[in-house]
Order: C-alpha cells, then structure tokens, then sequence
C-alpha cells in the first residue's frame, strides 16, 4: 500500500508513541464530556474531530437540544478560553473585533488605544451567527482563515488554538442573514444535531432537574490539544484514501462530465473541501483508535464536509431532493 508522503519524516515508534498517549486523552475528554452531555454521540464526535483537526464547525439544530451546552463543555474540558456572542441584527463588527478608544493622560495628551473584543478568545461560539447582518458576519471572516483581525490598519494575532463553534436554528428564517459561501467554506463541518434517542431525553430528565447537575471538568490544556493538532497532520494516509477524497469531491462538481452532478447540483466545493477531508479524516481515525484513514472515514464525513459546500438546482429542488440524498447518491457512485 502507497502512503502519501507528509512535509516532515516520520519516525513510526514515535508516532505510535504519540498516538497512544493522545488516544489516552482523547478517552478522557469523551468520558468528560459524556457525563455532562446524554446521547448525541455522532454530535460529540464531529465536533472532536473538528476541534482536532484545527478548524471550525457549524451547529446546525432546533433550540433545546444542548448546543451552547455542548459548547462550554468543550471548553472546560479541553482546557480553552471560551466566550460567547449572541448574534442579533443589531451587533456591529466592533462588538465582536473589537475598537480604538480615545484616551487623555493627565497633562491632556491623547491617544488611541485597541480594546480587544470577545473574539479574542481560544474558543468563541457564534450563537445564532445567521441573525447577525452580513456586514458583521463578514468580521468572522479573516479571523476563522487567518488567525488575526485588522483594525485601524494594525495587526492583532488571536490566541492559538483559535476555534469558532457557530450554531443556526433551521426553522426560524424570519430576519436571518444566510451565511456567504465565502464564510460557510471556512467551516470544516456542518453538524446536523438531531432530536435524543428515547434513553437519551430519559437520561436528561431525570440528571437535570435536580437539586444537583453535572459539571465539566478539565481534562487536557490548550498546549496538550495543539500537540494533538500536530500530530494529526502528520499521520500517514494511504494513496487510495486520497484517491477516494480526490473522486469523491470532484465529482460533486457540475461540469466534471457526472450526470448526476450537472443535472441536481448548482455549483460543489472547491479544493478547501478535499483538505478539510483529509484532516478530518485523519482526525477520525485517531478519535477511533486507529494510526491512519481508511475510505470508510471519507464515506463517513462525507455529509457533514460537503453539504455546506455545494447547492441544489432548481430541478433537484422540483425533484424532492435534498443535499443529503444527493451527496448519499454520490458517494456510491464514487467510491
């Protein structure tokens, strides 16, 4: 079997070193988190993994089901300065970037000085980011690819790690903002959170309306989850799962001589998605206890890399389908 080369050499008894360490924590963050959140185990780990992997992800679900929870989990667990915007059409990019003040010193001199915003955090959850106005929206956006914001024509790098966990309601539409392609792209995943199982909610029932409620602990810091980080993007992947990416993602573009692909899809991800699949494959893999991704992992996160990537034509949408069918058609054909 091939393995596609990394940018540094591995030495494999330091990586299965590594490896094992890490799967040790990453069992206690699971267990931590477990006992404060019930069910949502696919949830749980799409989010992990996003987290793992270094990038952002976007919660998509119905109030009521433990997205800000899930949130402040994460961060007492995985040991991260989190802080939380609540996004209203109101809020301004200063309410989250950030601004200059003006100041006078005692002999009546002025200056200016940067107030940091709350985004200057390690984890910042955008809680209803489609309520905010594309202008504000747009703050979001050099911070979640860049790692800085730019006021005043000054340079301020955000802490690292840096992670946006950002969640919608799909059902209200009214006085929304949907998210530019730009800024969607910049999320590794889309997470569906749907309704508990039945000993889920029971679970919750009883746990939660107490006198007394589970609380999160810290398990692992910020520094423990960016060596985690690097050791992801340097596991090995084998050739035939960076062929499964490479055909999978190329397919979801109309044009590519697909059929299927020109007649049900408007427009399909770019070269962003077949990164973003290739870490969080790699991210799954060891979530799952393993050294190296295997297809089984791209079939697995195709729906939550691509959805958010890729838009229906009007005859699909005549059709009855969704972008779930779809990408669920396109992953038998491809892989």
């Amino acid at each position: 079997m091939s393995v596609v080369k990394t940018a540094d050499p591995i030495d494999p008894k330091a990586l299965v070193a590594e490896a094992e360490r890490a799967l040790q924590d990453i069992s206690k963050i699971r267990d931590a988190v477990g006992t404060v959140i019930f069910g949502q185990e696919s949830v749980i780990e799409r989010t992990l993994v996003a987290l793992l992997a270094g990038g952002h992800a976007l919660l998509v679900g119905v109030p009521g089901l433990a997205k800000t929870k899930l949130v402040e989990t994460l961060g007492t667990v995985l040991g991260l300065d989190e802080r939380r915007v609540q996004f209203t059409p109101d809020l301004m990019p200063s309410d989250i970037i950030g601004s200059e003040v003006m100041e006078q010193d005692a002999d009546g001199r002025r200056s200016f000085r940067y107030v940091k915003g709350p985004i200057f955090a390690q984890l910042l959850m955008a809680d209803e980011i489609n309520r905010a106005s594309p202008r504000t929206q747009s703050a979001l956006l050099q911070a979640m690819q860049e790692y800085h914001v730019t006021v005043a024509g000054e340079r301020h790098d955000l802490p690292s790690p840096f992670h946006v966990l950002a969640t919608q309601n799909p059902l209200e539409q009214e006085g929304t903002y949907p998210l530019p392609e730009a800024q969607l792209d910049r999320f590794l995943m889309q997470i569906d959170i749907l309704y508990p199982e039945l000993d889920a909610e029971r679970r919750i029932l009883l746990e939660t309306t107490g006198t007394a409620e589970a609380k999160a602990r810290g398990v692992v810091t910020a520094l423990r989850l960016k060596e985690m980080q690097n050791l992801i993007r340097r596991m090995p992947v084998s050739e035939n799962v960076v062929e499964a990416i490479l055909k999978l993602v190329r397919s979801a573009r109309p044009g590519t001589g697909s059929e299927h692909a020109d007649r049900h899809i408007a427009w399909g991800p770019g070269p962003r998605a077949s990164q973003a699949m290739t870490l969080c494959a790699r991210a799954r893999a060891l979530y799952d206890g393993r050294l190296a991704p295997s297809v089984d992992d791209v079939k697995a996160l195709a729906e939550p890399v691509l959805q958010h990537r890729m838009a229906l034509t009007f005859a699909a949408r005549a059709d009855g389908m969704n972008v779930r069918d779809v990408i669920a058609n396109l992953v038998k054909a491809a892989i």
